[in-house]
C-alpha cells in the first residue's frame, strides 16, 4: 500500500475535489470522525466544510492547519468497503490522528479504487500535530497493515533509464501512466522538437501539445498530455504538464532539445537507413526494412493523404530524427515523390573518397607501393640512357617538392586506379600513369620519405 500525504491550507478545495468525485458517481463516503454523516455516501459540501470550521481553533500557529491523505492498495488487492473502512481507521489512528475530525471517500473511477481521506491536524489549542519524519512513519505503517491483512507490497517504484516502457493501458490509472512514460522517455530518448518528442510519445499511445497564451497580462507557455487508445482517439481528460511533475514542463523538455544537440549522432542512423533505402522496392518494404534493422519509421498524412512528415526512431541509439536531419533523400517531400508520386527513388548520398587527403598521405601510398607490383613500364622508359638517369637523379635532389607532389599522383594511380569500375568518371584522368612516370625517380622519393620519417622519430637508443 503506498499512502500520499499533502499539506495544506484549502480545506474547502479538498472537500471541493472529493465532492465532485462523488457527484459524478465516481466516489462514495464510507465513513466519516466527528463529522456529520447521514449514511447515504454522498456528501453536502457546504455542511461538511461548516462542520470543519466548527472544530477548527480560533488562533492557530501554522500555515498547513489541514492534511489531505490518499491510500491506494496493490492493484491485485480487492478490499470491500468495510475493509477499507477499517484500514483508513487504523492508520489514521497509528498516525497520530485518531481524535482528529477527518472524512473517508472512496474512488473509483479508475479501475485500482483507493480512499483518500481529508483531516484537520491542529489541536483545540491551536498547535500542530508533528509532520516530522511523516514519510518514513507513514511507510512502516502501510507495511504492518499490509502484513496485517495479507495484502500485497505496493512501494512506490522508483523511475530509472533502464526500465522498461510499455504502452498505456487504458484500464490502469492514466495519470500516473502517463507520467511514468513521460518521465521514462525524457530521460532515455534524445530529441530536439516537439515533432521528435511526440513520434516517440505515440510509440505508447500518448501525445503532447504546446499551450500558449495570456492570463492577467502574463504570458504563459506549457504543455499539454493525451492519453490515446490505438486508434489515436483521446481516451481521458487531458493532463497539464504541472500535474505529472515538472519533468513533464515545457522548461524541462526545452532544456532536453538542447542538451540532444550536443549528443545526437545521426551518422549510424544514416548508414542503416541508406542500406534500407538502396535495398527497398517500395514503401512497405522500406518499412519492413528499417524495421529488421530496429528503426521505426513515422509517417504523417495531410487529410488529402500527402506525406508532410517523417520521423525515423532509432532504437539502437535511442536517437529520434526528422528525415530531413538525416539528408533531403529521406526527406518528406522525397519520401512522398517515392511513395505517391513518380516512384522514383530518391538519390542516396554516397561517400566518395577525399582526394586531398589520399595525396598527402605518404604512409598509405608507401604501403600501396609495398604491396602492390608497378604496371609495366613505357617501352620509350625502359631503357633510359646514363644522362637521363643523371639528369633525373640531379632534378630530384633540387626540386624535391615538384617531384614529391608528382610521385604521390602516379602513386595514387597504382593504388587506386582499380578501385573504379567506370573510366569515366570525373577526375580520374588525374590518376592515370602518364609517360613521365620514372621507376627510379619514384625509388629515390621513397628513400627520401624513409630518411624523413627516421629524423622524425629520433635517434634509436
Amino acid at each position: 500500500m503506498v499512502a500520499k500525504i499533502h499539506l495544506g491550507n484549502s480545506l474547502y478545495g479538498a472537500l471541493r475535489y472529493n465532492g465532485e468525485k462523488i457527484n459524478k458517481e465516481n466516489g462514495r463516503v464510507l465513513a466519516t470522525n466527528k463529522i456529520f454523516n447521514d449514511g447515504s455516501g454522498k456528501i453536502n459540501i457546504h455542511r461538511v466544510f461548516e462542520d470543519f470550521k466548527q472544530r477548527m481553533p480560533s488562533h492557530i500557529t501554522t500555515e498547513k492547519p489541514m492534511m489531505h491523505i490518499s491510500l491506494n492498495p496493490h492493484p491485485d488487492d480487492r478490499l470491500s468497503e468495510d475493509q477499507y473502512t477499517q484500514l483508513a481507521h487504523e492508520y489514521m489512528e497509528k498516525m497520530g490522528f485518531g481524535d482528529m475530525p477527518y472524512i473517508i471517500v472512496k474512488h473509483e473511477d479508475i479501475d485500482r479504487h483507493h480512499i483518500h481521506i481529508v483531516a484537520l491536524r491542529v489541536r483545540p489549542d491551536g498547535t500542530p500535530i508533528s509532520n516530522q519524519n511523516n514519510f518514513y512513519r507513514s511507510k512502516d505503517i502501510c507495511r504492518e497493515l499490509e502484513k496485517k491483512y495479507g495484502l500485497k507490497s505496493a512501494e512506490r517504484q522508483r523511475i530509472t533509464p533502464d526500465m522498461s516502457i510499455t504502452k498505456l493501458d487504458p484500464n490502469g490509472d492514466i495519470k500516473r501512466q502517463v507520467a511514468s512514460i513521460v518521465k521514462m522517455v525524457g530521460m532515455r530518448w534524445k530529441f530536439q522538437t516537439i515533432g521528435e518528442f511526440n513520434a516517440v510519445l505515440s510509440l505508447y499511445n500518448i501525445r503532447c501539445e504546446q499551450t500558449d497564451g495570456r492570463v492577467n497580462g502574463r504570458e504563459y507557455h506549457g504543455l499539454v498530455y493525451f492519453a490515446l487508445d490505438d486508434n489515436g482517439n483521446t481516451i481521458a481528460q487531458p493532463f497539464k504538464a504541472s500535474r505529472l511533475g515538472k519533468f513533464a514542463s515545457r522548461t524541462a523538455i526545452d532544456n532536453r532539445f538542447e542538451r540532444a544537440k550536443d549528443k545526437v549522432d545521426v551518422t549510424p542512423t544514416k548508414i542503416m537507413a541508406t542500406d534500407a533505402m538502396v535495398a527497398a522496392n517500395g514503401k512497405d518494404d522500406f518499412i519492413a526494412k528499417l524495421k529488421e534493422k530496429n528503426i521505426d519509421l513515422l509517417l504523417r498524412y495531410t487529410s488529402e493523404g500527402r506525406i508532410y512528415g517523417a520521423t525515423f526512431i532509432d532504437h539502437n541509439t535511442m536517437t529520434v530524427l526528422n528525415g530531413s536531419r538525416l539528408g533531403r533523400e529521406f526527406s518528406a517531400n522525397a519520401l512522398e515523390r517515392w511513395f505517391n508520386g513518380d516512384g522514383q527513388k530518391p538519390i542516396v548520398a554516397t561517400q566518395q573518397p577525399n582526394v586531398d587527403q589520399t595525396q598527402t598521405n605518404p604512409q598509405s601510398n608507401n604501403q600501396g607501393q609495398n604491396t602492390s607490383s608497378p604496371p609495366p613500364p613505357d617501352p620509350i622508359q625502359s631503357q633510359p640512357n646514363q644522362d637521363q638517369q643523371s639528369s633525373n637523379t640531379q632534378s630530384g635532389s633540387q626540386s624535391h617538392s615538384g617531384s614529391h607532389s608528382h610521385s604521390q599522383s602516379s602513386s595514387n594511380s597504382q593504388s587506386h586506379s582499380n578501385d573504379y569500375d567506370q573510366p569515366t568518371l570525373p577526375g580520374l584522368d588525374l590518376f592515370q600513369v602518364g609517360p613521365g612516370f620514372d621507376p627510379e625517380e619514384e625509388a629515390f622519393i621513397r628513400a627520401m620519405q624513409r630518411r624523413k620519417k627516421k629524423k622524425r622519430r629520433g635517434p634509436k637508443l
